[in-house]
Order: C-alpha cells, then sequence, then structure tokens
C-alpha cells in the first residue's frame, strides 16, 4: 500500500500503547498509522528500560526488528498505511528497521521528538534536532532502503531552527516532516512557507475536530494527526470527517 495523498490523517505512536491492534482499530477513520515508537540499539532500550522503572509504557520485546515484522505482518491487511516510529541512538538499527519496513511498503519514522531525559541522555529524540549532521545521517540510512521516511520533531526546543531541520531532512532523503507545534502552532506556517518541495508537512498537537483541522489547513499543513485522541473512535470521527471535508473543499475556518 502506497503512501496516502495529501491532504490525509494520521494516527501518531503512543508510547507502549502503538502496535497492530491499535493501528487495526484506528483504521476505520485514518489513512495512515505510525506504531511504536520502539528502541532499537542498546543504549536507547536500557533508556527504556528506565522509563519503565519509573511508570512510563514502552515496547521493550527481545527482537525490536521481528517486533516491527510481526506488528506490520499483522496489518498487511488492513484498510490503513502502516508506519513504524524508531528511536535509536546509531545509524546502523535504523537503516535494519527501515529495510523491514521497506518490505512491508510501510512508512519508517525517524524520531527527533523524545523528550523524555533518559532518551536525550544517550542522544537520542529530541537531542537529534541540535545535530542536524547525525539526524541526516539516521534519516539517509533509512531512506536508502526504499522506505517512506518520515521525521517526527517538536516545536520549541531552545537553540533549534525547525526549518533548518527540514531542509537538511529534505536533503537526506525525507518524505513527510512531522510536526508536534507544542503551543507554536505558527510554526506550521513557517515550515509550509520554506519547507523544500516534496516534503510533506504533517501537523500535531491539539488535533481534535474541525476547529483545529482548519486551522492546520491554513497554516499551510499538507496533512495532521493525532495521538492521544487515536484512541477515541468519537474524536477519530471527527477529525476524520474534517479532512474529509478538507479535502473536498468544503473546510472552512
Amino acid at each position: 500500500m502506497t503512501a496516502p495523498t495529501a491532504p490525509f490523517l494520521a494516527a501518531a505512536s503512543l508510547s507502549g500503547r502503538a502496535d497492530a491492534e491499535w493501528a487495526r482499530a484506528a483504521s476505520d477513520h485514518v489513512d495512515c498509522a505510525v506504531m511504536g515508537g520502539i528502541a532499537l540499539d542498546p543504549v536507547s532500550r536500557d533508556a527504556a528500560r528506565e522509563l519503565v522503572a519509573r511508570g512510563r509504557s514502552e515496547f521493550l520485546p527481545s527482537d525490536p526488528v521481528a517486533w516491527i515484522d510481526r506488528q506490520l505482518r499483522a496489518t498487511a491487511d488492513a484498510p490503513v498505511v502502516s508506519g513504524v516510529n524508531v528511536r535509536s541512538a546509531t545509524v546502523e538499527p535504523v537503516h535494519e528497521a527501515a529495510a523491514a519496513c521497506a518490505d512491508h511498503d510501510a512508512i519508517c519514522e525517524i524520531n527527533a521528538h523524545c523528550r523524555q531525559p533518559e532518551l536525550r541522555a544517550v542522544g537520542c529524540g529530541e537531542t537529534l534536532l541540535a545535530d542536524r549532521d547525525r539526524l541526516a545521517a539516521h534519516v539517509a540510512a533509512a531512506a536508502d532502503t526504499g522506505a517512506t521516511t518520515s521525521v517526527k520533531v517538536r516545536a520549541e526546543v531552545p537553540g533549534v531552527d525547525l526549518a533548518a531541520v527540514a531542509r537538511a531532512v529534505a536533503a537526506a532523503g525525507a518524505d513527510w516532516l512531522h510536526v508536534d507545534a507544542m503551543d507554536s502552532e505558527a510554526v506550521v506556517a513557517e515550515l509550509a512557507r520554506t519547507a523544500p518541495a516534496g516534503l510533506t508537512v504533517v501537523a500535531n498537537n491539539g488535533v481534535r475536530g474541525r476547529d483545529t483541522v482548519a486551522a492546520y489547513a491554513a497554516h499551510g499543513a499538507d496533512a495532521v494527526s493525532i495521538g492521544r485522541p487515536s484512541t477515541d473512535p468519537r474524536a477519530r470521527s471527527r477529525v476524520a470527517e474534517a479532512v474529509a471535508a478538507w479535502r473536498d473543499g468544503r473546510l472552512t475556518a
């Protein structure tokens, strides 16, 4: 199944909850479901164990790439484009995970988003935003497999120029920039205006219904995603109806 055509609705990964069962449940309304996140290399997995020890939910299978393969196989017959959000401090496991995604015509999403201190301490998540060369290497490793490659980022990280990040990841082969706007929704407008041609801007944060979809559409986003509301069929339905109106030219702010 190929990547959805903009505008579309994605279900964003939820730590320890976004697996094949979740993706299949969301497929009644969303066009794309990004499972994970999943920690790939030893240091990111150790950090994930520390998160579990303090009460967070994390996926910690013995073999992360085999887990990716199982989840993608389990969604193969679902009416949704699947993807997997991956976290790694090193490049090599990203290539292996992306190859598994490519085998299933799925999206590989590089996590440059997580702000948990355990993950930042080992060089994962949002620390990649301040090291564009290292982030670009992760993106290139994924894109080299032929997988549609997304990069999940967040706004409001001190010292980070997201427009420069967008240019760097696009040059490395990224197809999507998945933006958690935090409380700075206007950043989506800047990114939509300055992002290189061909880079799909997916807006995330606060998407709950027609008003927020219309606002992000007005900012120039190509698509929107829902995180926590992805588990609520009523919220999924509201947002899906708004995206359908956007697609048909019926959406007004």
